[in-house]
């Protein structure tokens, strides 16, 4: 199922999503993966796209899958390789058939604007047409993407599911999404330091101590501020970000307790249910509740069905 466009060295072959983290350490690369899903060939399938940066390579991989779990189906992947010296390989088209429907994928990244992010921020689009009609469009150039797809939109939008992140970093690690579809885009910061505090002034073996602790801002608020982290490196709290409610858990056993390049995951799910302006309310806890990643069908609030998954790796 696979095509014949120059392979990155940052995507696995098999595209398990279990390998990711495995190779995010080994090569040292920014990885972005968004996940949607839409109809394709009259059934429900997600499509997944991931950009990936290091100092070598500028990838950009999107797959085709079913939504269910069954073992029986097909995955097929166009894989585009953005090297500085191949310009024209930033312009292009590919096909492949999806149960014998003719899926196209389309990109333009000429003129594309990147900052520190290996996914574009403007002047580009990537675009998956199917049955003359545009079922995922990205990017900003939406007029010059359907004039050359010579496609219609869909009438059926593809929802984004999910997004993930490997980001690399000593005590900062920033990334932005938007926490509805037709939000705006937030900057999220994530730090983490040591708070100093003395021991009793009598007492002069006693060194000053630095319990490790950890901040989250949006938009250069304070959302979320945690000490005695060595204490507290699991945990959830509910913030509000422009009237949406966002239940943000962390994990940062590793990067206190095991040797070596480790991780921290972040999730970041909104809640549909409106509220107050950015604020913060603590239900902290050791508890681990990043083991569902599935949307909560019991919350009474409503769950908006997109969780933000942060892995910071932090560097020594």
């Amino acid at each position: 199922m696979q095509d014949q466009i120059s392979i990155p060295a940052c995507f696995s072959s098999g595209g398990n999503p279990t390998d990711e983290p495995m190779a995010a350490t080994k090569s040292g690369q920014r990885i972005v993966m968004s996940i949607y899903r839409t109809k394709i060939a009259h059934q429900c399938r997600s499509i997944t796209v991931t950009w990936c940066k290091n100092l070598l390579v500028h990838g950009l991989s999107i797959s085709i899958q079913q939504c269910n779990d069954s073992s029986d189906g097909d995955q097929y992947t166009c894989k585009v390789e953005l090297k500085p010296w191949s310009f024209w390989r930033k312009q292009g088209s590919k096909r492949f058939h999806v149960n014998g429907t003719p899926v196209d994928i389309f990109w333009d990244l000429k003129a594309a604007k990147f900052s520190k992010e290996p996914e574009p921020q403007s002047d580009y689009y990537v675009a998956v047409v199917c049955e003359e009609e545009v079922i995922l469009l990205l990017g900003d150039l939406k007029k010059e993407a359907y004039r050359k797809t010579r496609s219609r939109p869909s009438l059926i939008e593809a929802t984004m599911v999910s997004k993930s992140e490997h980001i690399f970093g000593k005590k900062r690690f920033t990334t932005r999404t938007k926490f509805c579809e037709n939000g705006k885009f937030h900057e999220i910061l994530i730090e983490c330091g040591r708070s100093s505090s003395n021991d009793t002034a009598n007492n002069k073996s006693a060194e000053s101590k630095e319990d490790p602790e950890m901040a989250i801002r949006i938009d250069g608020h304070s959302a979320i501020h945690v000490k005695h982290l060595q204490w507290k490196f699991r945990g959830n709290e509910s913030i509000h970000v422009n009237k949406i409610r966002v239940e943000v858990y962390w994990d940062v056993h590793d990067w206190l307790f095991s040797p070596g390049l480790r991780h921290a995951l972040f999730i970041f799910k909104p809640v549909s249910s409106p509220s107050s302006p950015l604020s913060s309310s603590s239900s902290s806890s050791t508890s681990n509740p990043l083991c569902s990643t599935s949307s909560d069908s019991n919350n009474p609030g409503g769950s908006s069905g997109f969780c933000l998954f942060v892995h910071a790796w932090r560097l020594e």
